[in-house]
């Protein structure tokens, strides 16, 4: 789950090799290894990775270099950004203070900001715990751009964002909001009576022992502080950004030695009660009783049947992500210094190997006979409003998504199939009159279909000119931290996604564009001056919209 201080939501293809039974055999070390080196690269920006079982360091290296204007290699010991897994701490420190007496999880939020504008609902803190509250997330809007530079206090942070309309009532949707964590913070100053970087400190930092970790700053001396960097047609040095913005949403530094010592803190209730901490690892409903994999500060997903715990985090020059799988008290932390390469995928498959339960590849598959096969092919129509098109050709059965590229399936059993370099799965089923259905699964996620003569139409691709496309060249940030890039190459536009790869979107009007790699569309938007300003994407049911910088 993708549950960044700046989310990222798009594009989910795997960029990470994958790896054999055969290399399997090798040790864990020499696994895990093979599964870094093949995205972090010597001379390039780099990465720290940490994996503990019961508590107890069973790998700890370093990739790539820490900096590279003065050539410091990496090493496990530098300090990063840590973005969005800041929300744990502040998660947690709501519930100390809790159980201190000081506040009630189903506060409103008024108790503590008297005046802030609720627009006539009851926010309450689990509402913002939860990303349930339907406040602006002020990191999506077009306003806050221009104020990067500038150091504010949370007072006149709240003061950017509090008079936006409200996206939905509170309760009715989990939309990942940025403004929840950051009004959270302000919540544990009024009603500790220290900043939040004092909180921390005295209740958390200290008595851990995190002799490594800190409330963000520029100006302060970080000793083994890792440059950050962004990656848009090479590595340059990563945008500044105030680190009073993200407060309590994005702003706390660490290394990997001093995430475990965290997590072994939460996990041996060493900051609350067992029965406290439970309230933020749980999951949680919308008004109308839709389940959401969320709780205070912590995503719930699974991987390969393993139940698990985790939180990810891009920030200007930075992602990272840690996994917990309580079950087998296994815990990975990949702290990285570059936005172009997002860590999920990568640790996942850390968090397997550690845990027995590789992903399956090529060489894990089964003869799939033709006869099942045929059965399996055709379209599915898919209870998202999504269509996916089964083909058996050449020996080989491929999944096409309409609209999008063909992605091969790997048989693991007759009904069973692994996409090809991909997290995702598909698992078909019959009933008794001999229909099929299928369930897609990536990790947690879910989402059914069911065999379908209703074939989709397609796009209509038109035409226009390179000089009709060339206004919509240019960065269009979806969140700091991660953009899409659109270029004209050879009278084709072409966009990319903040470390992924780079795809060609097609005309359907002047205005509107689409991809054939994943089912999603981009609409260019312009001011009143008629300049393009921002696109919207769409994906999936969201409207995600960018600006251009």
């Amino acid at each position: 789950m993708r549950t960044l201080f700046f989310t990222k939501i798009l594009f989910l293809i795997s960029l990470t090799g994958i790896f054999s039974n055969s290399m399997m055999a090798q040790n864990t070390e020499a696994a895990m290894d093979q599964i870094i080196e093949s995205a972090y690269k010597p001379g390039e920006p780099g990465a720290t990775v940490l994996v503990a079982k019961n508590g107890e360091v069973i790998y700890r290296k370093a990739f790539g270099m820490a900096n590279l204007e003065l050539g410091v290699p990496m090493k496990p010991e530098m300090v990063f950004e840590i973005g969005s897994i800041t929300k744990q701490f502040t998660a947690v420190s709501i519930l100390m203070l809790m159980e201190q007496g000081k506040l009630s999880l189903n506060d409103d939020i008024t108790k503590f900001i008297p005046d802030y504008p609720t627009q006539g609902h009851n926010i309450t803190i689990h509402h913002l715990l939860t990303h349930t509250s339907g406040i602006k997330s002020y990191t999506g809007m077009q306003e806050w751009q221009p104020l990067w530079r500038k150091d504010m206090s949370p007072a006149e942070m709240i003061d950017v964002f509090k008079n936006q309309p409200m996206d939905f009532a509170p309760g009715e949707k989990f939309l990942y909001n940025n403004s929840a964590y950051f009004l959270l913070g302000y919540i544990i100053e009024k009603a500790s009576g220290l900043t939040y970087e004092q909180f921390l400190e005295d209740n958390i930092f200290k008595p851990l022992e995190m002799n490594n970790s800190y409330y963000g700053s520029h100006k302060k001396i970080i000793p083994n502080r890792a440059a950050g960097y962004q990656n848009q047609d090479g590595f340059t040095n990563a945008e500044y950004l105030s680190l009073t913005q993200p407060y309590s949403a994005g702003s706390i530094m660490s290394n990997v030695d001093d995430m475990l010592k965290w997590q072994n803190a939460v996990r041996d209730n060493k900051l609350v009660m067992a029965s406290t901490i439970q309230l933020a690892f749980k999951g949680y409903s919308t008004n109308d009783n839709k389940p959401f994999h969320y709780g205070y500060g912590w995503g719930l997903n699974e991987i390969n049947g393993s139940p698990t715990l985790e939180h990810g985090g891009g920030i200007f020059g930075y992602t990272t992500n840690g996994i917990w799988l309580p079950r087998e008290d296994v815990y990975v932390i990949m702290l990285t210094n570059r936005d172009d390469l997002a860590p999920e995928g990568i640790s996942t498959r850390l968090a397997a190997v550690a845990i027995g339960k590789p992903f399956p590849v090529i060489a894990d598959g089964v003869e799939l006979k033709p006869e099942t096969a045929a059965a399996l092919s055709g379209w599915y129509a898919f209870e998202d409003g999504s269509f996916r098109n089964i083909i058996y050709e050449d020996g080989v059965l491929y999944s096409q998504r309409k609209g999008s590229s063909r992605f091969r399936l790997i048989p693991l059993s007759e009904s069973r199939f692994a996409f090809e370099n991909s997290l995702s799965m598909l698992e078909f089923s019959k009933n008794e009159n001999g229909i099929h259905s299928v369930v897609f699964k990536n990790r947690i996620n879910e989402i059914r279909g069911g065999k379908t003569d209703k074939i989709p139409e397609e796009k209509k691709e038109i035409t226009l000119s390179p000089e009709q496309m060339q206004p919509y060249t240019g960065e269009y940030e979806i969140q700091p931290g991660f953009s899409l890039v659109v270029t004209l190459e050879n009278g084709r536009l072409m966009t990319q996604a903040t470390g992924q790869a780079k795809f060609e979107i097609y005309p359907e009007s002047e205005v509107k564009f689409f991809l054939k790699v994943v089912d999603a569309q981009i609409e260019f938007q312009r001011n009143k001056d008629g300049e393009v300003d921002s696109l919207i994407l769409f994906q999936n049911g969201a409207e995600i919209r960018a600006i251009k910088k």
